[in-house]
C-alpha cells in the first residue's frame, strides 16, 4: 500500500496561512523532493483552487520557483470536492465517502501520496489515515490565521522520523503515527 504524506508550512505559534510564511530557494527545494516521493497529490477545493492559481505555467515568478512550478503543474491531481463540476490541470475529483476514496488510492501501485491544506487533512487524520506528517516550523510568530487540527476529535500520537534544518531557521520535522 503506498503510503500518504502530508506537509505543512507553520509559524511557531501554529499559524498555517502561507500569506505570512516567507519562501525561498531551499524551502521550494526540500518542496520540490517530497513531491517527487509521489505518484499523485491529493487536494481539498480550496488548496486545489490556491495551488492551480498559483502554479500554473505563467512565466511571472522568480527563476528559483520554476522547478517546483514545473513539479506541481506535471503531477497527477486527485481533488476532494463535492461542490466542484470538473476540474483539469492533470486533476480528476474524488467523490464518495472519503475515507473509502482514499484507501482505494493507497492501494494503487506506486511511491506514494502527497496531501496538502488544512481541512483535508483534519478529516484524514480523523480517520488515521495519514502515514507520514512533515510539519516545516518557520522562525515566524504571526499572532492569527487558521491553526493545523482545530477540532480534532482524538489526539494522534506521533514517532519522530527525521529533522532537517533550513539556513533560513526553519526546521522540518517529521513524524509517524504511533500504531
Amino acid at each position: 500500500m503506498r503510503p500518504l504524506r502530508y506537509s505543512i508550512n507553520v509559524t511557531v505559534d501554529g499559524c498555517c496561512d502561507h500569506r505570512v510564511i516567507p519562501a525561498d530557494e531551499e524551502l521550494h527545494r526540500h518542496a520540490v523532493e517530497n513531491l517527487n516521493q509521489a505518484d499523485a497529490l491529493l487536494f481539498g477545493r480550496v488548496t486545489y483552487e490556491l495551488m492551480e492559481s498559483a502554479w500554473r505555467p505563467s512565466g511571472a515568478r522568480p527563476g528559483w520557483v520554476e522547478p517546483f512550478a514545473r513539479t506541481i503543474d506535471a503531477a497527477r491531481k486527485h481533488v476532494v470536492s463535492s461542490t466542484l463540476e470538473q476540474v483539469d490541470w492533470n486533476a480528476e475529483l474524488v467523490r464518495g465517502d472519503l475515507g473509502e476514496a482514499v484507501q482505494r488510492l493507497k492501494r494503487e501501485p506506486g511511491k506514494g501520496l502527497f496531501v496538502g491544506g488544512v481541512r483535508l487533512p483534519l478529516a484524514l487524520a480523523e480517520l488515521g489515515l495519514i502515514d507520514e506528517y512533515e510539519f516545516v516550523v518557520h522562525p515566524r510568530i504571526a499572532g492569527h490565521g487558521p491553526t493545523l487540527f482545530a477540532g480534532l476529535s482524538k489526539h494522534v500520537d506521533l514517532e519522530p522520523v527525521s529533522r532537517l534544518e533550513f539556513g533560513s531557521g526553519a526546521v522540518a520535522m517529521r513524524y509517524a503515527p504511533r500504531r
